[in-house]
């Protein structure tokens, strides 16, 4: 295993947590959608600001190669700050991040077992499937007083 992918891993869960409160406190001032919106311009400004600065080699020459649905993404997004945004409010950072992480493991083991969006197929267990249960009840109890 890369150790590294998976403290950067873990170092990206801990700023989403993090980054999912931040958003909230912004939705509860400027409202849900208002909030979605400026979060995305403002990581859209630091973005460019870092292509920019030639972080990393910009390759436009390349955007007419990826498939279609690679560029899903940034809707997504939309939806996923949007759906923090209103949970985390409702239900707090550690319920809400907890169903957020069941969520995201239950889905990349479909994408796993089936290789979708031309990634190598890993097979799914039973013992992936006890995790995700473990995972949903630990969301489950974390609702609970």
């Amino acid at each position: 295993m890369n150790i590294v992918a998976l403290v950067i891993a873990a170092v990206s869960g801990i700023l989403m947590a993090i980054q999912g409160s931040l958003n909230t406190a912004l939705g509860k001032v400027v409202g849900l959608l208002t909030g979605t919106f400026v979060v995305h311009i403002v990581g859209s400004v630091f973005t460019l600001l870092l292509l920019v600065l030639n972080v990393e080699a910009v390759k436009w020459n390349m955007l007419g190669k990826a498939p279609w649905y690679s560029y899903l993404g940034g809707i997504i997004g939309v939806g996923i700050v949007y759906g923090v945004i209103t949970s985390i409010g409702r239900v707090g950072v550690a319920a809400a991040t907890t169903a957020i992480i069941v969520g995201q493991v239950s889905m990349a083991a479909v994408v796993d077992h089936f290789g979708l969006f031309g990634l190598t197929a890993i097979p799914f267990n039973i013992w992936k499937g006890v995790g995700i249960g473990l995972m949903a009840v630990s969301a489950w109890l974390l609702l609970h007083k």
